[in-house]
């Protein structure tokens, strides 16, 4: 019984703790965009060969004439 006493008030302030959490994390924007991180992470932002295409879109004449292998 006694360790009733103190576990009660130990929960009581954990779900407080967490309920705070969760309403500054609401407040701050976390959620507002949920789909963007999805999608980002299928894009490469340092993509060497979307490089490559470009310059060879620019100048056709100096382009490498086969694919750059892996």
């Amino acid at each position: 019984m006694p360790a009733l006493y103190v576990m009660i008030p130990a929960a009581l302030l954990l779900v407080g703790v967490a309920i705070y959490i969760f309403f500054w994390a609401v407040d701050s924007g976390q959620y507002e965009d949920l789909d963007g991180p999805a999608h980002s992470v299928l894009f490469d932002d340092q993509d060497p060969n979307h490089l490559a295409a470009i310059d060879e879109a620019n100048n056709p004449e100096q382009a490498p004439k086969e694919p750059p292998h892996a």
